[in-house]
Parts: structure tokens; sequence; C-alpha cells
């Protein structure tokens, strides 16, 4: 079994190069089903997830080529199938994006219920809902959902209950190619939405409003080809911001774009650190402070506090001079950190979505596990600062959202290694 094992690194320094985002770069890509030419995809990251959604893409007839390490060229133009997989499907939750694209272009789609990180229920009944808005039948079985437009989808007005990100981005796709206009009403409004929009544009979509509550789609007949960039990822530019402030470093985090990140700032300035931002080159820098003073977080959709940071900030509070309060408002299941953090030394108790954590001056090394992607990540940072070593298994879920972060930890001076146990 793989582990990562991190000792007490004292202050972090230097500069790190943050990677395209997975949450843009998997629905984008999934997207690229509606692409009748070929497209390609610069700065993709380097992720398990990553490659999952391209084996589905593959499993449905689209012909993938790796031109360099971050390099992706998809041509859909003779796909020969709308079945996802089961297998590919039970890996990974964003796989469930692929049926809109494929509703679209093919009028009908059958997928299996997804997989992914045990955070919480993540229904997709609104992405359904939107898909019956259009038009289509949806028939739901104990473990699938099939979806069939007879007459070719039709524009409407969709209200979201909920901000969904997924749902957003799924109905989104499956209107580009819809007769008339559709209006996303109560629409998502992260980054990785507008992202996904402008992708969409330059293939020949015509949608307004990405990153409003209200989102224009008027169909067209087809998408062509392209060539796009995914935006850098503000949840792993987060993390080592994050990693700078626990470790009182001075880290410059390169390819960030500050505005994506702008909740983290707001709190880590109230914890003590300095942030400055250089604009003209997309980075910035973060100067941590030798007494980290408590403070209170709650998750939000964006422009919000995002739940993906949610457990590293928390790995920082434990540190933190006096009282912290965490309340999660996203996911109901995603405190699952506080357990692993607890059996190092941190001072946690929770009820329901809100977690009180009272700081301690030290954590200690202890084996730990990590229970999702995001969780792995604070007991990195976590481990970062405790007494003796660290051992964090279950990293294959780190490995589905960051690119090499033990050799990126390591170049800043981190103690960290990946170790067969």
């Amino acid at each position: 079994m793989e582990k990562i094992v991190v000792s007490n690194s004292g202050q972090l320094k230097g500069s790190v190069y943050i990677d395209g985002a997975k949450n843009a770069a998997l629905p984008i890509i999934a997207a690229s089903l509606l692409g009748t030419e070929p497209i390609i995809l610069n700065n993709v990251p380097k992720l398990s997830d990553i490659e999952v959604i391209l084996e589905v893409l593959q499993s449905l007839g689209a012909k993938i080529e790796h031109l360099d390490k971050n390099s992706v060229k998809i041509d859909s133009s003779n796909l020969n199938g709308y079945e996802a997989p089961r297998d590919l499907m039970n890996r990974m939750r964003a796989s469930f994006l692929v049926m809109g694209p494929l509703l679209a272009r093919f009028g009908k789609t059958m997928t299996y219920l997804p997989g992914g990180c045990a955070i919480g229920k993540r229904p997709i009944d609104l992405h359904l809902k939107g898909f019956k808005a259009l038009g289509a039948e949806i028939h739901e079985g104990i473990d699938k959902v099939e979806a069939i437009s007879k007459d070719g989808l039709k524009g409407d007005i969709i209200y979201i209950d909920f901000p969904s990100v997924g749902a957003t981005q799924n109905i989104i796709m499956a209107a580009t190619l819809a007769e008339g206009e559709t209006i996303i009403e109560n629409a998502a409004k992260e980054p990785e939405i507008i992202d996904l929009v402008n992708f969409l544009n330059k293939l020949g979509a015509n949608i307004k409003g990405a990153g409003t509550s209200a989102i224009r789609i008027k169909g067209v007949e087809k998408l062509y080809g392209g060539e796009h960039t995914i935006i850098p990822d503000r949840i792993e530019a987060a993390t080592f911001m994050i990693a700078s402030a626990i470790t009182n470093g001075d880290i410059v985090v390169e390819n960030c774009i500050a505005n994506h990140v702008m909740p983290i700032i707001a709190k880590l300035k109230e914890v003590g650190c300095k942030v400055i931002i250089n604009e003209d080159k997309d980075e910035l820098r973060v100067i941590g402070t030798d007494k980290i003073v408590g403070t209170d977080i709650k998750t939000l959709p964006y422009p919000g506090f995002p739940t993906d940071a949610q457990a590293q900030f928390m790995a920082l509070l434990t540190i933190a001079d006096g009282q912290s309060k965490v309340t999660e408002t996203v996911f109901e299941n995603r405190f699952m950190h506080v357990d692993e953090l607890l059996r190092m030394g941190a001072i946690i108790a929770t009820d329901a979505r809100e977690a009180r954590i009272a700081g301690v001056p030290k954590l200690k090394g202890a084996e730990v596990k990590a229970t999702d992607l995001r969780a792995g990540a604070a007991l990195i940072l976590a481990g970062l600062v405790a007494e003796g070593k660290t051992y964090i298994s279950d990293i294959y879920h780190i490995d589905r959202g960051y690119d090499d972060i033990v050799g990126k930890m390591r170049s800043l001076g981190a103690k960290i290694d990946r170790i067969n146990d």
C-alpha cells in the first residue's frame, strides 16, 4: 500500500506553479463530445480523474491523443455509443457530465449512477429536472438512468433549486443544440462555469450570462472544433496558500487568478497572514505569521468560501490562537477529516454541520487516512507542522485532484515522501 509520510518541515519557502483546474477540465472534456471536429485542450492537469473521463470518451468512440504532458487532442466526430460504462461511472462522479452532451447529440443517453468521494449526498435530481424541462423523458432504474428525447430538445426556462455546479454544467451542455432559447435561473456562478461557456462558444455555441445567476443559451445546429486553455486550479492554489500560512512560510503561488481565491485571501488576512497580489503575472505571495489567530469560516456557493478548501483551512485553525468555528453548508458529510485530525492532537467538536475548534500549540504525528480528496490535502498540511512523522494512507484520493503534490511540497522545503508500505 502506498502512503505519504510527512515530517515537521519548518517554514516553506519558494515558488509553486498551479496546474489547470480539475473542476474545469472535467466538464470541458465531457463537452468535447459535442464537437464534430478535432479539439485541442491545453493546461489539462495530469490526474487520475482526468484519465477516467478520457476513458469514458474513448469508450463512446472518441479518439484521444496526448500531444504532451498537459495537452490533449479529442476527436468526437465519429462517436459510436451513448451509454457510459458502469465500471468507469463507478469510479468518478464527474463522469455523469457526459449525459448532457450525449443527450444533445444523440437524443438519448443511458448512464449508471456515479461514484466519487463519500462527502455527502450529491443528488442528480437537479440534472434530470433540467433535462425534463428541455423535453427529455427520464427512466430511472436502481443503479442507472436513461434520458430520451424523441422529438428533439426544446429550449425552456429552467429554475435550479440550488445553484449546483454540476447541474448547471450539464444543462448548459444539453441546451447548446436544443431548439430555441434556454434560460437557466439560479445558475451556479463558479469560474469553472465561465470556463466551460467560453470553451463552448469557441466551438460555435451561443451562450451568454456565465458568471451570473441567469444564463441564456440559444441553440445552434452543431458545434465544431477549436483550441482552449483550462483555467488555473483555484483549490490547488488555496492549498499551497494555506501551506504557507500553516508553516509561517513565504510562498509565491504562480499561475493563480486572484479573483478566484478572494475568500481564501480574506480569511488568511484575518488569521494574520500577509497576501501580496501581482495581477500582471497572475501570481500572489503569501507570507505567514508566527501567531495564527482563530477565525470563523462558512462554506457557500461561489463567490463564498469554497467547500473544497474547508478541510485544508480547518487544519490551519487547529493550531490557531483561540477558538474557531467552521460551518459547512454545501455537503452534509464533509467533516470526515475531523476524526483524523483528532488523532493528531487537534481539539475539535462537531455538531451536525458545525465544527468548533480550540487551537493547540502543536499537533502530533500519527497514522491517519485520507477519507476523501481534500481531507488528504488537509492531513498533509497538518503533517507539515506536527511533531514526529505523519503517515497518510488511502492516498489514491489525493491523486484524484493533485498532480505530484509531494514533489511540489518538496520543492518548497517540505519533508515529505511517497512510500510503499
